[in-house]
């Protein structure tokens, strides 16, 4: 076995959307990554339809709002297709609505739910991860592992990995400070490392088809988004793939059956008892490269790990989570994980903060999980349900059942690091633990928002009369090495702008207020107003972000 001569300072183990994301959130740090992955290629199957708009922040932030849409998979505005529950598509509706849109007026982000299919946003991923400096080794496969504090050749400690290629057999060894488990919801690390998980578990296997057909027939002039019917088994799933004639089917993987024994004739039989129609033309189309499977199976199942960490290395994605595909959760939890972990890993790797500030990952993402989990339940069970009702929510104490959109809008972006309940979005005011709120600014003639700002260093933001803020940003980044961005946004040359002081009544701060903004783009702290001592106070607040334990 031969050690490489530049060792990664992060390897990840699955080269997914979780695993693929956190070698981009890395790269933006700077920090060097190596993404392993034992598949050859990155699937061609769609899975996940789409990202939420706080997900597309996140993407926004890296360059990467504008390749998403250009990958856009449906040709129809994804705004306008429908929700629909009914027995098969040719029948009676039960219930009939708008897809999920948690911020349909805008005014909330400057994002739009991207509607692009997993595989092509995992190239795109590939793309950005490697211009960012990741090493991409596919048909590479983890042999083994182990992890220690003591330093090995002049570093702080690490994960000392064995790989090996799945396709000639040769093996490296390689040297990182930490692991990260992005290998999925039966997570073979999460196992090596004793984690176990809570919920219900595992509770169904479905089998997947893509295929074309014509069925505007059984859609009666409907824009079909998604869709759930009870044949030809309860839960059945169809979404429109180009919004036009191209379909993903997932029902229950029949009793007896296993993807080897599905025939050609019995996947198109099962598609057709969905839509209704007995004798409808129907295409299967590869989910696979050529040589591949025609159709796939899932587990669908709700479950968290109990824990995000163990020693050295960190889950993320599927590995520390599992949520039904109800609301189009999975794949945004999984990412914002892997936002949240890489800037408080590149804070530990560039010497900003002790290796405490790790621990927070922990703390801060496994209760979000929790809520989403719960949220996708509900909804499953709503939408799936004997009644088919189409709502979100048990009722409350007073007979009335919570707004479901409301209920949606703040699971994607209302969650909260730290004591207090989730924040719906149109109050999010920035509150410290909190999405810092979006803001619509002036840069030399150019609308941007404020969530622009974020993604790098934290950010001291401030308005007009908050100069003196600015002022005790830069003494403080000489003097720790801690690199901070300071905005005044408005008064005396200010290269910010914003129209009726938006910045300072968004952020519930004053004219001479200040919010500091982590990487991630949460709030982590604000002074409503002056301070006697602007560079003492914001020494502290950045000492609480960045712990030296």
């Amino acid at each position: 076995m031969s050690k490489t001569s530049t060792d990664p300072q992060v390897l990840i183990v699955g080269g997914a959307v979780a695993g693929l994301s956190t070698a981009v959130f890395l790269g933006r740090h700077g920090i060097r990554s190596l993404v392993v992955e034992r598949h050859p290629d990155t699937l061609s199957h769609p899975r996940s339809r789409g990202v939420n708009p706080r997900t597309v922040e996140l993407y926004r932030q890296v360059g990467m709002e504008d390749r998403i849409w250009a990958e856009a998979s449906l040709a129809t505005d994804f705004s306008k297709l429908l929700m629909i529950r009914a027995e098969t598509l040719a029948g009676p509706e039960m219930f009939s609505g708008p897809t999920d849109q948690p911020d349909p007026s805008g005014d909330v982000s400057p994002c739009e739910w991207a509607p692009v299919d997993q595989d092509r946003l995992e190239h795109l991923l590939r793309e950005r991860a490697t211009e960012l400096g990741a090493e991409l080794a596919f048909a590479t496969e983890l042999v083994s592992f182990e992890q220690s504090d003591q330093p090995q050749g002049g570093d702080g400690g690490g994960v000392t990995a064995v790989l090996r290629d799945t396709a000639t057999g040769e093996e490296r060894t390689v040297r990182a400070a930490y692991l990260v488990a992005a290998d999925g919801s039966r997570s073979p690390l999460r196992t090596q490392l004793g984690i176990e998980t809570d919920g219900p578990g595992e509770f169904a296997t479905t089998l997947s088809v893509l295929f074309e057909a014509d069925l505007s027939e059984a859609a009666r002039g409907r824009d079909v988004g998604v869709c759930y019917f009870d044949k030809p088994a309860p839960s059945t799933i169809l979404f429109a793939h180009d919004g036009k004639k191209r379909w993903i089917f997932a029902t229950a993987m029949p009793e007896g059956e296993t993807l080897e024994t599905i025939t050609e004739e019995r996947a198109v039989a099962l598609v057709r008892a969905a839509i209704g129609q007995p004798d409808l033309d129907v295409r299967i189309i590869p989910q696979l490269p050529a040589g591949g499977a025609k159709w796939l199976s899932f587990v669908i199942g709700a479950q968290v790990a109990r824990d995000y960490r163990r020693g050295r290395a960190f889950l993320v994605g599927d590995a520390a989570h599992l949520v039904p595909p109800t609301g189009g959760f999975g794949a945004s939890l999984g990412i914002q994980d892997a936002n949240n972990l890489a800037w408080k890993l590149a804070a530990v790797l560039n010497g900003e903060s002790g290796p405490g500030l790790l621990d927070t990952y922990q703390t801060e993402r496994h209760p979000v999980a929790w809520m989403t989990l719960q949220q996708a339940l509900g909804m499953m069970q709503e939408r799936t349900g004997p009644d088919g009702e189409g709502g979100d929510g048990e009722a409350d104490e007073g007979g009335a059942a919570p707004d479901p959109a409301e209920a949606y809008s703040t699971t994607v972006f209302g969650y909260r690091y730290g004591d207090g309940p989730p924040v719906p979005p149109q109050y999010l005011s920035g509150e410290p633990g909190t999405r810092a709120p979006h803001a619509e600014l002036d840069r030399a003639g150019e609308r941007i928002s404020s969530l622009d700002l974020y993604g790098g260093a934290p950010v001291v933001l401030t308005a007009e009369g908050g100069q003196a803020w600015v002022d005790a940003a830069a003494r403080i980044s000489a003097a720790t090495g801690i690199t901070l961005d300071a905005h005044r946004v408005g008064g005396p040359d200010a290269q910010l702008t914003a129209p009726g002081n938006g910045v300072a009544k968004k952020h519930g701060i004053t004219a001479d207020g200040a919010v500091l903004v982590r990487p991630d783009g949460f709030v982590a702290w604000r002074a409503e107003g002056a301070a006697s001592d602007p560079e003492a106070a914001l020494t502290a607040a950045i000492r609480a972000v960045y712990t030296e334990s």
